[in-house]
């Protein structure tokens, strides 16, 4: 079976799209997280990082016990400095590079990316106010707002503390909700709105507007 991350969008596979948008930031030094299953195929695709200019280390999440568990591998890699974090499944056509600018101002804490939706209720919902996130309702039946959390991550060196305090959710998860309410306890999750266009390519019908997306631009990230 092949990785979804592995499929083509564009004209490339899905996962060279969350790596140019690290790289259109300045940011070289890439951990790739996969699973036991498929590392050998991400491995032999991706390569040392030399085609990108930049540098890959890979880690293998046993199971699929969550996203937060899932980060708690890159703590290590992280050495106490404060990491981006793109799911490979998120494909946009435009740079998130003033938004790791603006996250390297903060001292503290943590920023997430929103993107006004057409279905909330399949994502974190954020409240907000004009520089934090108030509340995160996971996968709400009645959304607050239809100001998704999508999948584009930044934290602090705290994050690996925070999610050892967390417990699994009922799918038997380490939850990142979880890990990013506790930044919202403790007032210093800030955000900003996703410039362009954005699809999380988790369905058979947002796949097809990855493609779309991704066409319209040769594959490339526009700088804003």
């Amino acid at each position: 079976m092949t990785n979804k991350h592995l499929l083509p969008v564009g004209q490339e596979p899905m996962i060279y799209n969350p790596i140019k948008q690290l790289i259109s930031a300045g940011i070289n030094d890439i951990l790739v997280v996969t699973s036991t299953e498929h590392m050998g195929h991400v491995v032999n695709l991706l390569g040392s990082g030399n085609q990108f200019k930049c540098e890959f280390t890979y880690k293998v999440q046993e199971e699929a016990a969550g996203i937060a568990d899932a980060l708690l591998l890159a703590e290590g890699f992280a050495n106490g400095e404060k990491i981006v974090v793109i799911l490979g499944d998120n494909i946009c056509d435009t740079s998130i590079k003033r938004n790791v600018q603006a996250f390297e101002k903060q001292d503290r804490g943590a920023r997430v990316l929103l993107k006004k939706v057409g279905d909330p209720e399949r994502y974190g919902v954020a409240a907000i106010d004009e520089r934090k996130v108030i509340q995160i309702e996971e996968k709400p039946m009645a959304p607050k707002s239809d100001y998704a959390v999508i999948g584009y991550y930044m934290y602090d060196g705290s994050v690996f503390d925070y999610i050892r305090t967390i417990e699994p959710s009922g799918r038997n998860e380490l939850e990142i909700t979880s890990v990013n309410n506790i930044y919202i306890q403790d007032n210093q999750l800030e955000y900003d709105i996703l410039e362009g266009n954005w699809t999380d390519a988790g369905t058979i019908e947002s796949l097809q507007y990855a493609n779309e997306i991704m066409y319209r631009t040769s594959n490339k990230i526009l700088d804003i």
